[in-house]
C-alpha cells in the first residue's frame, strides 16, 4: 500500500494519460508533457527555496534550529540554513502537471510552460492565512486560455464510453476514500445531474440525452480529481457542500445559457475565492497530507 494519497493520484493520472494516448485520437505530444512536468517541478523548487530563505531571514523557522556557530545576521549563513533545511514537495507539482497534460491542449511549448508556471506560482502568491484557494491545474488552464491564442480544452476528448466512466469512478473512489472528500464529489455530481434532469424533462428530451451529457470522461475527471483538491477547497463539510452545489449551479448556467464547453473550469475558477468566506463561517481543521511531510513550511 502507498503511504501518501497523492501517490495514488499520481499513479492513476499517469495511467489515464497513457490510456488516453493509446485509445483516443489526441494531439498531445510527449514533449508537451515533459515541459509541463519540468516547469511545474522547477517552479515549485524555486518558490520553495525562496520561501524557506525568507522564513530563515525573518527568524520564523518553525522547527528549524539555528546552529550556535552560525550567525543569523550573515547572508551566507542564512543561505546555509536555507539549504540545510530545504526539501521539495515534488508530488503536488507532478499532480498539477499531469492534470494539465490530461485536459489542456496547446500548439506551442511555451504555452504549456506558462500554464504550469501559473499553476504552481498561484499556491505561493495567492494565499489567505497560509492557504491557497485556487486549484493549481484549474488556474493554469484559465491562464493559458485567456493569455494566449493557442490553448484550448476539449471536454469531449474522452467520449462517452461507459467503461471510461467505470475506470475513472473506481480509481477516483480509491483516492477519495483516503482523502475523505467523497461528500464534495457527490454534492457536485448529484446536484448537477439533478439540474440537467429538470432541463431534460422541461425540453421533453429522451433520457439518453441526459446520460450523454453526464457520461463525459472530462466531467468525471474534474469531479473526482479537481473539485475535490483538499488543500484548496473549504475545510468544513457544510462549507464544502455549499461550495460544490454553487459550482454545479454555475456550471449548469454557463453551459446551458452561455453555451460554454469549458463551463466547469470557469465555474471553479470564479467561485474559488468563495472558499475564503466559507472557511471563516465554518471553521475546521485544515487538511494535511499524511506521509512525506516537508520540513519547511512550503505550499503543498
Amino acid at each position: 500500500m502507498l503511504r501518501d494519497a497523492r501517490d495514488y493520484q499520481i499513479l492513476f493520472l499517469s495511467l489515464f494519460l497513457c490510456l488516453g494516448l493509446a485509445t483516443r485520437d489526441w494531439t498531445l505530444k510527449p514533449e508537451v508533457i515533459g515541459v509541463a512536468i519540468a516547469t511545474a517541478i522547477l517552479t515549485q523548487t524555486i518558490f520553495s527555496l525562496w520561501h524557506s530563505y525568507l522564513s530563515v531571514s525573518r527568524a520564523q523557522t518553525g522547527e528549524l534550529l539555528l546552529p550556535a556557530a552560525v550567525s543569523p545576521n550573515s547572508r551566507i549563513s542564512r543561505w546555509q540554513l536555507t539549504i540545510a533545511n530545504f526539501s521539495v514537495n515534488w508530488r503536488s507539482p507532478l499532480i498539477s502537471a499531469l492534470g494539465l497534460s490530461l485536459l489542456l491542449r496547446v500548439d506551442h511549448l511555451p504555452t504549456m510552460a506558462l500554464a504550469a508556471f501559473v499553476a504552481i506560482a498561484s499556491k505561493f502568491l495567492l494565499k489567505v492565512e497560509g492557504k491557497h484557494f485556487f486549484n493549481p491545474a484549474n488556474i493554469g488552464i484559465i491562464a493559458a486560455l485567456t493569455l494566449t491564442h493557442d490553448a484550448w480544452v476539449s471536454p469531449g476528448q474522452w467520449g462517452e464510453e461507459i467503461w471510461y466512466a467505470l475506470i475513472f469512478i473506481g480509481a477516483g473512489g480509491m483516492v477519495l476514500k483516503r482523502v475523505g472528500r467523497w461528500d464534495t464529489t457527490a454534492a457536485f455530481l448529484g446536484s448537477y445531474a439533478l439540474l440537467e434532469a429538470f432541463r431534460n424533462l422541461y425540453l421533453g428530451w429522451t433520457w439518453d440525452v441526459w446520460m450523454h451529457r453526464l457520461s463525459s470522461g472530462s466531467l468525471l475527471l474534474f469531479a473526482l480529481f479537481m473539485v475535490t483538491d483538499p488543500r484548496s477547497i473549504p475545510n468544513a463539510r457544510p462549507a464544502r457542500l455549499i461550495w460544490a452545489l454553487s459550482i454545479a449551479l454555475l456550471t449548469f448556467v454557463l453551459r446551458n445559457s452561455f453555451y460554454m464547453s469549458t463551463a466547469v473550469f470557469w465555474a471553479l475558477f470564479l467561485l474559488s475565492p468563495l472558499t475564503i468566506a466559507l472557511d471563516r463561517l465554518w471553521q475546521s481543521d485544515r487538511f494535511a497530507w499524511k506521509g512525506g511531510r516537508s520540513r519547511s513550511p512550503i505550499a503543498g
